[in-house]
Order: structure tokens, then sequence, then C-alpha cells
């Protein structure tokens, strides 16, 4: 019996030593990328303070329905050469500039069979205005409001907002890619 006891308490002290520790993980991230939201097409969930947390991070809004949709061939591209470095891509379409598909399964098609996108896609939000979701509401208090789909903010590993581009700037082989492979490599060079 008293085994049992001793064991019981062990559990319950390890138990409690492991929740600072859970909350310390969790407080890492700054309170704007601390959102759990809804998945593109999906009952699932994307945790987005799980996803970038200590990673650099490219935030787009994004449009199945616009000139730029093209842009998710380069951006799939990207995510795929530097997701091993520790970076990733968070897609958040939206009908903000009246580009989005009203039905999920279109734009799903549009990201996922269309343009093979691979990275974390989350339901259509509001991108600008009073209306506009938690994530948005911070980039446009920190840079600058999305004016168009296809905007694209760069967040370094400590989830700090380090820069934005227009629609024009392709991701690849050009300031994207750049200041993304700067973060990465100012990571690496830390012991």
């Amino acid at each position: 019996m008293k085994k049992i006891f001793f064991c019981l308490f062990l559990l319950h002290s390890l138990g409690i030593a492991a929740e600072p520790e859970l909350a310390k993980e969790k407080s890492s991230c700054p309170s704007w990328l601390t959102q759990t939201l809804p998945k593109l097409h999906s009952s699932d969930q994307v945790d987005i303070c799980k996803v970038s947390q200590g990673k650099v991070v490219l935030i787009v809004n994004t449009a199945s329905q616009c000139g730029f949709t093209p842009q998710f061939k380069q951006l799939e591209q990207l995510y795929q050469r530097y997701k091993d470095q520790g970076f990733t891509i968070i897609g958040f379409p939206s009908d903000s500039f009246y580009q989005e598909h009203d039905d999920a399964q279109k734009t799903a098609t549009v990201c996922y069979q269309n343009y093979g996108v691979s990275f974390p896609m989350v339901a259509s939000s509001k991108v600008r205005g009073s209306k506009s979701n938690a994530v948005f509401k911070h980039l446009a208090q920190t840079k600058v409001a999305p004016k168009w789909n296809f905007y694209k903010y760069l967040i370094n590993q400590q989830g700090k907002v380090v820069d934005y581009f227009v629609s024009t700037t392709e991701p690849m082989n050009g300031k994207i890619e750049q200041q993304i492979q700067q973060l990465l490599k100012h990571s690496a060079d830390k012991p």
C-alpha cells in the first residue's frame, strides 16, 4: 500500500512540475500568435503558436480567384526549400477583396489540388477592417493592413514582424527569400 501511495505522490509531483514547463512553452509565443483557428475545409484546427513557435514565418493573405493566385506555386516552392531549416508559411484565405470563393471546398481545391499547397492554411476570414482576425489586426497595427490579396508578412523566430511585402513581390529569388535566408542564418549562428 505504501508503494501505491508513493507512486501516486511521485506521479502527482511530476504532473505539478510539468505544468510550469507547459505554461512556459505556450507563453513563449506572443499573444497575437496564440490563436487556434479552423483549418481550411476541415474539422481540424491550426494552433498558430505551435506551427510558428521558434520559426521564421511568412504570413500571407490569399484569394483563389485573384490575378496573384499563381503565387501559390512559388509559395509552395519556398516552403519546401526552407521548411526543414525552421521556416513555415501560414495562408489566410480571405474574401476581404472579393476574390475568394464562398465555398471552402472550392478554395481548398485551388490551394491543395491546383497548386499542391502543403503549408498550413486556415479557414477564410477577414484580413482588414474592424472585423479582421486577431493576427491581421496585429499586423495592421505593427506594419500595415493588406491593401490587396497576397500581402506577405515576415515574422522572426521571436514572433516579431520584421517586414512586409506587397502583392507584386514574388516569393522566390528576391527580397523575401533573401530575408528568410538571413533570419535562418542568424538563428543557425547562435550557439
